[in-house]
């Protein structure tokens, strides 16, 4: 097995950019994506604690539930589209103008579901444009991450890009915080009680339409990506980028998808509201409060953030892989006493469980961007990037909370749901040792011959094969 070096008489393209320029950069990804998350889980919270009753009230409390989960999960069905178009546009028109698209998209979608009629007023029309809001949610969460991790990961020195690639990656638990936190903020303090179900559910989706105002503005200000610039520049634009992708990459698409399932799987077991709707569901063995499992969650946020970037420090010392590793070990090391402690009934113990659990999904997940961008050709990352993550998400945690309480009511233990976290787990460490890991290798159009010829799998003399053919077009 041999990996081709890059011919030296090429010149490596590498980004330049200013310090000023690289602050602004990092400021524009973290509040897009810090507004598209929060659009995005504030329905997740909403699924645990609000459309039960008011979408999906006739089915009863459990398949109500059930339903509620699945149409979280429904929008990770479409993540796969909404990548595909936006991977094909990244990757012939440049990554801003998606990345701005996007943010419309998902604040338009989140602001109608705040406006959307519930079942007594209008039937089962209520619950169908609410799925219809939240396909357009998927679509857009679809294309949206690739872009803002290129965006830093391309504009990044190459001995910083893992702290680069976090940028993005810091928009989820901020984007989980705020939305945990707007809902506590409602429940707890400005609408508790029956007011919360009668209107005060609303505000949280009706403030993304200011959010997303603040984040066009700063989406705006930022350059395109000094790689897409210089593909542009060389017009070396691929026609059918999602094409030639899957033409001569596909295994190193699964491989990345699975990558990230098994941390898409245990996130979505806090920000999916799982967690959420079983430590506070009256009538189960824990019933805590829903304004503290709420701060409870904000917490965990917290702890979260700190993770991700500390892995984006530690993923630029010690590579990408063995971070994953680490992360990997430690989610495993608490599937099981994670549901121990919330099963206690103490809010503070579950506080406790959640926030450890949050180290591991920030291992496992602020290094993505930064191994996602330097494993994919420059001419078709952001396909590569986008529909990577989007199958990992479906894989992983499109419908991880609708499976652990299928696994709850059909075993009456937490033991199964955190038998299935386990076996995630197991195949995003199978992943993270079989992918190659190259930190700071070139990720400009100049090398292009040599990132052409980089990919997952490489011992299989069927893959050689198609790098051959790969070679003569």
């Amino acid at each position: 097995m041999s990996v081709l070096q890059p011919t030296p008489t090429v010149a490596v393209a590498e980004t330049s950019a200013k310090p000023v320029s690289q602050r602004r950069v990092a400021f524009a990804t973290i509040a897009g994506t810090t507004v598209e998350w929060y659009d995005f889980f504030i329905y997740a919270q909403a699924a645990g604690l609000v459309f039960t009753h008011l979408m999906f009230e006739p089915a009863g409390q459990q398949v109500g539930l059930i339903l509620s989960f699945a149409s979280v999960g429904i929008s990770f069905l479409f993540r796969p589209l909404g990548a595909f178009l936006a991977g094909h546009l990244g990757d012939r028109v440049g990554r801003r103008a998606v990345l701005v698209a996007t943010l419309i998209l998902m604040g338009v979608a989140t602001t109608m579901i705040g406006l959307l009629p519930t079942y007594a007023t209008i039937g089962v029309a209520a619950p169908l444009l609410l799925v219809l809001l939240r396909i357009l949610q998927g679509i857009s969460a679809g294309g949206e991450w690739g872009g803002a991790a290129l965006m830093a990961v391309e504009h990044a020195p190459a001995h910083r890009r893992g702290l680069a690639g976090t940028y993005p990656q810091l928009g989820v638990p901020l984007g989980m915080l705020l939305a945990a936190g707007v809902f506590a903020l409602m429940t707890g303090v400005i609408t508790p009680g029956d007011a919360f179900l009668e209107w005060g559910w609303r505000v949280p989706f009706l403030l993304s339409f200011v959010l997303v105002l603040i984040g066009h503005f700063i989406r705006r200000s930022v350059d395109e990506s000094p790689v897409f610039q210089e593909i542009a520049e060389r017009k070396e634009q691929t026609s059918a980028p999602v094409a030639k992708l899957f033409r001569f990459h596909w295994p190193l698409i699964i491989v990345s998808a699975l990558l990230f399932a098994g941390n898409n799987a245990g996130g979505y077991m806090t920000t999916g509201g799982f967690i959420t709707a079983y430590s506070t569901n009256p009538e189960g063995p824990v019933g805590l409060d829903r304004t503290e499992v709420l701060l409870a969650v904000t917490a965990s946020a917290a702890v979260w953030f700190v993770a991700t970037l500390a892995a984006g420090f530690l993923s630029d010392a010690i590579g990408r892989r063995k971070t994953f590793l680490i992360g990997y070990a430690w989610l495993l090391t608490m599937a099981f006493p994670l549901f121990l402690l919330v099963n206690t009934g103490n809010i503070w113990m579950l506080t406790l469980g959640l926030s450890l659990f949050a180290i591991g999904l920030g291992l496992t997940y602020g290094p993505q961007a930064s191994w996602y961008a330097e494993l994919f050709p420059a001419n078709v990352r952001f396909s590569g990037v986008s529909i990577s993550y989007a199958l990992g998400a479906i894989l992983g945690g499109a419908f991880a909370p609708l499976i652990a309480q299928a696994l709850l009511s059909a075993t009456g233990t937490t033991l199964a749901v955190s038998t299935y976290l386990s076996i995630m787990f197991l195949i995003g460490t199978a992943a993270a040792l079989v992918l190659q890991d190259k930190p700071g290798r070139p990720l400009g159009i100049g090398e292009q011959e040599e990132q052409e010829k980089y990919a997952v799998l490489r011992t299989s003399p069927r893959y050689q094969k198609r790098e051959q053919e790969m070679v003569e077009v």
